[in-house]
């Protein structure tokens, strides 16, 4: 194998392996996926240095969270001595969060999502350690490392569905609006959260609109995922032609939820004033007909892993009346998805 791809669908006792020999086929549009199976891994903003990614399934192999420690062969895309570390760099943060504020009053622009990024030092690793641990962590996320030449190495353990099939319904979320866990999933949410995720569902719910008129909605309700609470609204909906999953795939991505409203405004204004470079954060990734299962899922809670550090990110959705120290910290929150698999102490 030269790249591969694990994978543990949530609440799911198995994983599966997509491995392939030689070097996975690149891709600059959604629609030239086709017929392909394999396990699909897409940027946030798709380029000449990072294109859409697909693993041919030449190897297919279901397996534990526990059987994958014992895998030696696994193909590791690591290097990364060469690349600055990037700490935890509050006055970058504090630049963006300023210049993305600004424009509200300069723009008609409604939210945006601010990403950064932050390196984490170590002397040696293993990834199917961390990816078993992020298995027993969180059993309710979709858990998956991947390695390939193109991207490097990555771990997420995320839980937003961005478009999986069950049966003869397709499914699709918004998830928008976080607060730290507190022992009580009843949360009192703000207004600035509640109209985060309106946005998003406002969005989601549009763009089916193109693709179904057979299109059911629950929500919004909260939802535990670690040690954080999110809303979400839940999408379920029929297609009379399967064969149209690529196009709903690129109306959806990337969803406000990762990008901001309208969308192409806000997907330009990140890329011309965002200083964390994303890569494959907030992407997405997931089986594509591997075993008659379709699921991705937003590339959220996740690093990539370099042969001397772990590179963590996260982001948050920034309204008018947002307060940049509450953003700060929810990006804090957020990376302790990561850092608490990365500084576990137990055998796994």
């Amino acid at each position: 194998m030269d790249a591969f791809a694990i994978y543990r669908l949530p609440k799911a006792s198995q994983c599966t392996l997509v491995g392939q020999d030689g070097v996975p086929s690149s891709f600059f549009s959604l629609n030239e996926l086709g017929d392909g199976r394999g396990f699909v891994i897409t940027p946030f903003h798709v380029g000449d240095a990072l294109p859409i990614l697909l693993v041919r399934p030449d190897v297919i192999r279901q397996c534990s969270p526990d059987e994958v420690l014992s895998m030696n062969d696994l193909p590791y895309h690591l290097d990364g001595q060469n690349l600055p570390v990037q700490p935890a760099d509050r006055e970058d943060y504090h630049d963006d969060f300023c210049r993305f504020h600004r424009a509200f009053s300069e723009t008609g622009l409604q939210k945006l999502v601010l990403a950064r990024s932050e390196d984490i030092s170590h002397d040696g690793t293993d990834p199917a350690r961390l990816f078993a641990r992020a298995c027993n962590r969180y059993p309710d996320a979709f858990v998956t490392l991947f390695s390939a030449p193109q991207c490097g190495t990555w771990l997420i353990a995320t839980p937003e569905v961005l478009l999986a099939r069950d049966k003869e319904r397709w499914h699709t979320m918004a998830l928008a609006g976080t607060m730290p866990y507190n022992g009580n999933e009843d949360a009192e949410w703000s207004d600035k959260n509640k109209r985060e995720q309106a946005f998003v569902s406002q969005y989601i719910n549009n763009s089916l609109g193109r693709y179904s008129n057979d299109v059911s909605v629950k929500g919004p309700y909260t939802v535990r995922a670690g040690n954080l609470v999110h809303l979400r609204t839940d999408f379920s909906f029929s297609l009379s032609d399967d064969s149209r999953v690529e196009q709903v795939l690129d109306e959806l991505h990337p969803t406000p939820a990762v990008c901001g409203q309208p969308k192409q405004e806000a997907h330009r204004f990140i890329m011309e004033n965002e200083t964390c470079a994303r890569s494959y954060y907030s992407g997405f990734s997931g089986p594509l007909d591997v075993n008659g299962t379709t699921a991705m899922y937003v590339s959220l809670r996740c690093m990539r892993i370099f042969d001397d550090r772990y590179r963590l990110y996260a982001g948050g959705g920034i309204l008018a009346q947002s307060e940049e120290s509450l953003e700060w910290d929810e990006t804090v929150f957020k990376m302790q998805a990561m850092l608490s698999i990365i500084n576990e102490r137990h055998e796994l």
